[in-house]
């Protein structure tokens, strides 16, 4: 064992009795002591550095090459068993690998697929020439101010075709059910309970199951076609045998449901918080109602009420009546 061998064995030693458990927390004093014995460590293996540092091609890039030949150290050191190898045969594996990494980060046509398509490494702050001759770098040449509105422009309308999407299967999903469900109350009791019975589909008519699937995916094809851009309004799909009339109502009930499931349903929620919901609308007309009902006078108020003054006399003994006054309604007479 060599001298400089041995005193990377007992540096090490050293190194891992002053840190202490790992679940305790060191001291100042420890922290000191392990400064120091780590750069121990370091100006003993610092020929070492200098010589991978070399061999990996890393001399323009010296001072990032002893930063990882540092972290190599510290992770050696962590994973280090001294029962199983020398701590110097080790940290070398340790060391070429932060190099190596290294040299793929910086120095990307040293990796295989880029020599084989003769790649080179261009430095992003190197100079260029700019549109009108004057010198700029790459790397303000390649940058897009709009790249950040375009992908948050993609991102939303991604997302919210999805969206669009799920509530469109919604809609069918709820008129399936409400379709099927209005075909069982169809049937006869006996019929249906003698279906069950057998373990058949509760006695539905296979035709007319068959006949509401199509209708559903017919609706579902208009629907997304509108919504998506791919129809014009009211415009019937070809092959359907619709009219613009029948896509128009199609269209319009649809818009009234999916506004409905919108509001109740909280995958949803986020959506009907962008436009007027149903119940908004509806508590916009109590408003309205409630606002014309007060612009009108009350009946039941005294000043409202169809009398009149007619005359004003003194209380006294004398009770016998005043002359009657010509019937105008707001005279006043004394």
């Amino acid at each position: 064992m060599s001298k400089t061998t041995a005193a990377l064995e007992v540096a090490v030693a050293e190194y891992k009795k002053l840190r202490g458990p790992a679940d305790q927390e060191p001291t100042a004093r420890q922290r000191r002591d392990c400064d120091r014995v780590f750069a121990r460590l370091l100006r003993l293996l610092s020929p070492r550095f200098r010589h991978f540092i070399r061999q990996y091609g890393l001399g323009a890039h010296w001072d990032d090459a002893e930063q990882c030949c540092a972290i190599a150290v510290h992770r050696a050191i962590e994973a280090y068993d001294s029962e199983k190898a020398q701590f110097t045969t080790f940290v070398n594996w340790q060391i070429r690998g932060e190099l190596q990494s290294l040299r793929f980060r910086l120095m990307t046509d040293q990796r295989p697929s880029a020599q084989k398509v003769s790649a080179t490494t261009v430095s992003l702050h190197s100079l260029a020439s700019g549109p009108d001759g004057e010198e700029t770098s790459i790397e303000s040449l390649i940058e897009d101010e709009y790249a950040l509105e375009r992908t948050e422009s993609s991102a939303s309308d991604y997302l919210a075709r999805a969206a669009a999407q799920c509530l469109i299967e919604e809609f069918v999903a709820k008129g399936r059910h409400a379709a099927l469900e209005s075909l069982r109350r169809k049937q006869p009791k006996r019929e249906l309970a003698r279906a069950l019975k057998a373990g058949g589909r509760a006695g539905l008519d296979e035709a007319a199951v068959e006949a509401i699937e199509a209708r559903l995916e017919r609706d579902r094809e208009i629907l997304a076609a509108r919504v998506f851009g791919e129809l014009a309004d009211y415009d019937a799909p070809e092959g359907s045998g619709l009219s613009r009339e029948q896509v128009r109502q199609i269209g319009k009930r649809a818009a009234k449901v999916m506004a409905e499931l919108a509001e109740v349903n909280p995958r949803f929620r986020v959506m009907a918080d962008y436009g007027p919901t149903v119940a908004s609308r509806r508590a916009a007309r109590e408003r309205t109602a409630d606002r014309q009902a007060g612009l009108l006078p009350d009946p039941s108020a005294p000043h409202n009420r169809a009398t009149s003054v007619r005359a004003i006399s003194e209380l006294g003994t004398d009770m016998t009546p005043p002359p009657t006054l010509p019937n105008n309604p707001g005279h006043l007479a004394a």
